[in-house]
């Protein structure tokens, strides 16, 4: 008989985010390397905001609906990205359709490719400002990530898919998540935001003591 898996041992720390979501790329593009570190098993969960925020009445992102938020959410992304190192540029449209990408991550949430497939995604959205509902876009990130690309493009139309990426969106509210990023412990504490991450992972290993 074999032994439990080895991540089967470590806490454990869900990550919800969307695409479309300028915070969570913040977190999206280092959060697989800081959980390693730190000992915690990270569990990727891509879903979609809008069908939340359509229940509250927005038709789009708040930070549209609402400019002066909006406004300094891009600043604030700014400095933040000034930070971490990283380049930002504001897509246009925005909030970009990510659709096709999320169903993507969905079908492969659990592959030892998914880190490197969502990176390339954000990088790509917010980045470089490139159209990540381009299906050649997407196909040619499954490449370089290492991914069956015609595979998991042709799994990502599934009605499996589909219906499974619409059950994470019921599964998100029925969790309390209301925006992205959003870190759950394995005991089901949530922290909402990148600012949270590290109080998150905190938290998840402290349930193990």
């Amino acid at each position: 008989m074999h032994g439990p898996d080895q991540d089967d041992l470590k806490p454990s720390l869900h990550f919800w985010f969307d695409f479309a979501s300028t915070y969570s790329y913040l977190s999206a593009m280092h959060v697989e390397t800081v959980a390693r570190d730190r000992g915690v098993n990270l569990i990727w969960h891509p879903f979609l905001l809008g069908p939340i925020f359509r229940k509250q009445g927005w038709e789009t992102s708040p930070f549209n609906l609402m400019p002066a938020k909006g406004r300094y959410m891009w600043r604030d992304m700014e400095r933040q990205c000034e930070v971490l190192g990283l380049p930002l540029v504001q897509p246009d449209p925005f909030p970009q359709t990510s659709l096709l990408a999320a169903r993507i991550a969905h079908a492969g949430r659990n592959e030892p490719w998914i880190g490197a497939f969502v990176r390339a995604v954000y990088y790509s959205e917010f980045g470089a400002g490139l159209d990540i509902s381009d299906p050649s876009l997407l196909a040619g990130m499954l490449m370089e990530a290492g991914a069956n690309a015609k595979g998991m493009m042709t799994k990502a139309e599934s009605m499996d898919v589909k219906i499974g990426l619409r059950a994470a969106v019921s599964e998100a509210e029925m969790q309390g998540i209301f925006g992205a990023p959003t870190f759950v412990t394995g005991q089901g504490e949530l922290f909402w935001g990148h600012d949270r991450l590290e109080q998150a992972l905190d938290e998840a290993l402290k349930l193990t003591d």
